[in-house]
């Protein structure tokens, strides 16, 4: 347990990100999840409007600190690929 206050604050500040982060990562997993639905469908259309939430979904997180931007952008790399090999 935290004795000093500043350790306290930290602690209640830990949580609250942590949740935060939770539903960061899991709106980029979600949207991922549709956009590969789209993909293994090869509905190029769908796969295109998934990718564009996929993209605000990533660079969300990264924005706020939640995955790293490097990250994001890997992602979104190799997401635009298996998109692109639909077309």
């Amino acid at each position: 347990m935290p004795n000093t206050p500043s350790a306290k604050k930290r602690l209640r500040s830990d949580v609250r990100r942590r949740f935060i982060n939770r539903a960061h990562k899991s709106r980029v997993k979600t949207s991922e999840q549709r956009l590969t639905t789209a993909i293994e469908a090869a509905d190029a259309d769908a796969a295109k409007a998934a990718l564009v939430v996929c993209f605000a979904e990533l660079d969300r997180a990264a924005k706020h600190g939640t995955i790293h931007k490097n990250k994001a952008d890997r992602k979104k790399q190799r997401l635009s690929l298996r998109v692109n090999k639909l077309a």
